[in-house]
C-alpha cells in the first residue's frame, strides 16, 4: 500500500514527522516514526529516514506500507547454518524480505546480515555481501550470501549455472500423481494478473522435478512434496504446482486454499529445505539443510 501526498506553502519548514502526523489523524506520531525508521518514506523518490526532516513546498511524499512488523527483524545465532570468512547460509524465516523494498529498508534479510557481520570481529574489512539467490517473502530456508570478494563470482556462478543443488518441501492440495516426475513449461510473466504462466510460445524454459513424500487425509488430502529447481525462475515451482492442480497451501495468489476445515494458513507452504553446492573459495563439497518450521508440519498444528 502506498499513500502520496505533495506539501504546499504552509508547510514550508515544517517537520517530516509533524507533517505526515497531521495528514494522517489515523497514525501516531510513533508509528510514523517507526514508519521513516525501516525506510517506507520517500521524498522525490528518494528513500529518507530521518523523521526530523525539514520540508519546503512542492515535495513529492510517499508513505509504504507492507504487511510486516515495525521491529526489524534480527538474526539469531540458530539461524546461522553456516559461516567462515567466505561465506554465510541463513535459515530464513517466513515473513522477511530477503532484500529492501519501497516499504522497507531496515529489517530486511540483507539489512539485517549487515547488521550481524559488523558484531563479528573477524571482520576488518569493509563488508561485501553478494546476493545470489533470492526468496520469496514468505518462502523460509536455506539461503547462502558470499561475503568476501573472493567468493562472490563463484558462489553466483553455481547458481546461474545451475551446479548448485536446490532443493525444496512444500504442502499442497491433492497428491500429485504419479507419485515423481517432473513439470516442463515455458514460463511468462501475466501483466495483468501479475502471475507467472506457462505459455506455448516464447518465455523461458522451466522445470521442476517432484518426489511425493507423504499423503495426509485430514483435514483434506494434502502432500508432502519434495521438489528439486533444475532451472530458477521467478515463482516457478508456486506456478508448476498450481497448473498441475495441486497448489500450495496459502498460495491464494495461485489458487491456493487459505483455510481447510478449522486451519487456516496464513503464508503459501513453501521450504527451502537443502542446498548443495562447492565452496565458494575452497571449492569443497558443501550439503546445508533447514529443518521444516512448525507451521508446515501437520504433526504440530
Amino acid at each position: 500500500m502506498v499513500i502520496r501526498y505533495k506539501t504546499a506553502p504552509i508547510h514550508e519548514g515544517r517537520r517530516l514527522d509533524h507533517y505526515l502526523a497531521e495528514q494522517s489523524p489515523d497514525l501516531s506520531r510513533t508509528l510514523i516514526r517507526k514508519i521513516i525508521d525501516i525506510g517506507g518514506v520517500h521524498i522525490d523518490g528518494r528513500r529518507v529516514r530521518k523523521a526530523g526532516l525539514v520540508l519546503s513546498a512542492g515535495r513529492r511524499i510517499e508513505v509504504h506500507r507492507d504487511r510486516g512488523a515495525l521491529e526489524p527483524y534480527r538474526i539469531a545465532e540458530a539461524q546461522v547454518l553456516f559461516q567462515d570468512d567466505y561465506l554465510i547460509v541463513l535459515d530464513k524465516p517466513a515473513g522477511i524480505e530477503t532484500q529492501p523494498t519501497p516499504a522497507r529498508y531496515k529489517g530486511t534479510l540483507y539489512e539485517a546480515l549487515q547488521v550481524w557481520l559488523k558484531r563479528d570481529r573477524r571482520f576488518g574489512r569493509r563488508l561485501e555481501i553478494g546476493m545470489a539467490q533470492r526468496l520469496d517473502r514468505e518462502t523460509s530456508g536455506v539461503i547462502a550470501f558470499s561475503i568476501h570478494p573472493q567468493a562472490h563470482k563463484s558462489l553466483t556462478a553455481q547458481i546461474q549455472s545451475r551446479a548448485a543443488q536446490k532443493t525444496y518441501l512444500a504442502l499442497v492440495e491433492g497428491r500429485p500423481e504419479p507419485s515423481t516426475g517432473s513439470y516442463t513449461s515455458r514460463l511468462i510473466r501475466d501483466r495483468f494478473s501479475n502471475r507467472v504462466k506457462s505459455t506455448a510460445r516464447g518465455g523461458k524454459e522451466a522445470v521442476t522435478r517432484y518426489r511425493v513424500v507423504k499423503t495426509l487425509q485430514a483435514p483434506a488430502q494434502i502432500s508432502m512434496v519434495e521438489l528439486e529447481l533444475i532451472t530458477g525462475r521467478t515463482h516457478q515451482l508456486r506456478a508448476h504446482l498450481a497448473e498441475a492442480g495441486h497448489p500450495l497451501l496459502g498460495d491464494m495468489r495461485y489458487g491456493g486454499a487459505d483455510r481447510l476445515g478449522e486451519y487456516s494458513f496464513s503464508r503459501h507452504f513453501l521450504h527451502s529445505h537443502r542446498l548443495e553446492l562447492r565452496h565458494p573459495f575452497s571449492g569443497r563439497a558443501l550439503s546445508i539443510c533447514a529443518e521444516l518450521p512448525p507451521d508446515m508440519d501437520p504433526d504440530q498444528w
